[in-house]
């Protein structure tokens, strides 16, 4: 060799290298703190979280106030109004049948009922009526008997005295005005009748005069 001092230098900085290379790739268990060439991190993506499924979480429901027991069920328009006129007939307002319909007689007999207690009556609002009535006692007021007045009973028209005045004239007893009240005239002709049928005159209307009447007529005198 012509230099061997350069062959020298050569084989030393060649087995320096394989000495560096052998101790980097092998040697070492991580990675060079001072590497020749920066190694480009690996980007490495993870996995995205499985999504577990939360519970739907029911809202507690809030316990509803009980309800104020009132002792009967509340009641529709319908079963109102019949009950309305159930209490108008009881208490001689109406007369019909408890349909429930708010027609002409059932108006009317509320219309009444408010007279008499003093109240006023809005169709619409029937359940307020109610209401009203049953906290009333306004009925019907019951007629007074008639005081009997003996002498309006003697001079008022009587029928049978009419009757019998009618049938006297319609037969020629006399020119007799059918008044229903007994006068001379009525009187006269009775007596006429009596004559004439053989019976005893007294000019009174007896219950065979009027027998032999409506015999010799044909018609009641009743």
């Amino acid at each position: 060799m012509s230099h061997p001092r350069e062959f020298v230098g050569v084989l030393l900085g060649g087995t320096a290298t394989v000495i560096i290379f052998f101790n980097a790739l092998v040697m070492q268990k991580g990675p060079h703190p001072a590497p020749f060439f920066a190694a480009r991190p690996t980007l490495v993506v993870a996995a995205p979280a499985p999504v577990v499924a939360q519970p739907t979480r029911v809202p507690a429901v809030q316990a509803l106030p009980p309800v104020a027991q009132s002792g009967a069920p509340a009641l529709n328009r319908v079963q109102t109004i019949a009950e309305i006129q159930r209490e108008l007939t009881r208490r001689g307002f109406y007369e019909g049948t408890a349909d429930g319909i708010w027609g002409a007689k059932t108006d009317a007999g509320a219309r009444d009922f408010a007279q008499a207690a003093g109240v006023k009556v809005d169709p619409n609002a029937p359940e307020e009526l109610l209401r009203i009535m049953q906290a009333s006692a306004a009925t019907v007021s019951s007629p007074q008997p008639a005081r009997r007045d003996p002498i309006a009973e003697l001079i008022a028209p009587s029928p049978r005295v009419l009757a019998i005045q009618r049938a006297l004239a319609d037969f020629g007893y006399g020119q007799i005005k059918p008044t229903g009240n007994f006068d001379a005239a009525t009187r006269v002709a009775i007596e006429k009748f009596e004559r004439d049928r053989k019976l005893p005159v007294t000019g009174q209307i007896s219950e065979r005069f009027v027998r032999e009447l409506s015999a010799m007529t044909g018609r009641p005198l009743e």
